[in-house]
């Protein structure tokens, strides 16, 4: 038993022993998570199972992304492991900008996919590196480097 080491309370103090309660086998969670990152995107993913609108911010996606172009970007991680009408969404993301933004939403959506069947859905995944974070930021400014284009000096012009 362990003892408090006080002038006042000289009675040893029982160890508490808490019980942790196992997941019960067979039952699956309501939905996965996936938390995807890139330059000052983030994007938060839940993976439902069943057929609906991928929600972005509380919009329908095609709300949020209207242009045709990027939706081609922003379902290929449920087209190529083939669960485009077997798993919803919902994501909350913040900052960066819209190619920003789709790059975090296909790496968030990509690690809730990888965690649903990760036999299954890793291989194919990591062959098209969606389970990677693109490491690329902007770079940061160096002093005494000019801010502006203006204030910089032009070469002449031969």
């Amino acid at each position: 038993m362990a003892t408090k080491l006080t002038k006042k309370n000289s009675k040893p103090v029982k160890p508490v022993k808490v019980q942790v309660s196992a997941p019960k086998k067979g039952r699956q969670a309501k939905y996965n998570f996936g938390l995807g990152r890139r330059r000052t995107a983030i994007a938060k993913v839940r993976v439902f199972l069943g057929k609906g609108e991928i929600l972005v911010n509380n919009k329908p996606v095609s709300e949020y992304w209207p242009d045709r172009h990027l939706a081609v970007q922003y379902l290929e991680p449920f087209k190529i492991t083939d669960t485009l009408d077997k798993y919803t969404a919902t994501v909350m993301i913040s900052g960066g900008g819209v190619k920003g933004q789709i790059g975090a939403f296909v790496h968030a959506v990509s690690r809730a996919l990888a965690e649903i069947d990760p036999e299954k859905f890793r291989p194919i995944l990591k062959k098209h590196q969606f389970l990677t974070r693109d490491p690329r930021m902007k770079e940061t400014r160096k002093v005494g480097r000019g801010g502006r284009a203006r204030f910089q000096k032009q070469s002449p012009k031969r």
